[in-house]
């Protein structure tokens, strides 16, 4: 049974992955369920011990917080990606 458990916790990975990227732009593409799909761009500004924050900017100059889960990084409900190659940062889909 022990055998069955993966040797990296694949959530605090991804979490290193994005402490790494902290202050770099990214775009962020979100799947909010029932064919509600948004696309932003923005900086990333922090991440935390379940959750990361992207500054993003909004309609007249504004800026809006959006905060996502780890989680959703892992089971591609949320992908990030290089807003100037259009390269996929972390892609989690395609192992095992």
């Amino acid at each position: 049974m022990e055998a069955d458990i993966p040797p990296v916790n694949r959530v605090d990975e991804i979490r290193a992955e994005l402490e790494s990227l902290k202050g770099k732009h990214l775009r962020v593409r979100a799947n909010l369920g029932r064919s509600r799909v948004i696309e932003r761009t923005g900086v990333l500004i922090g991440t935390y011990d379940s959750l990361f924050i992207v500054e993003v900017e909004e309609r007249r100059g504004r800026k809006s917080r959006q905060s996502y889960q780890y989680v959703d990084v892992l089971t591609s409900t949320v992908e990030l990606y290089d807003p100037d190659t259009g390269e996929r940062l972390l892609d989690y889909s395609e192992e095992e």
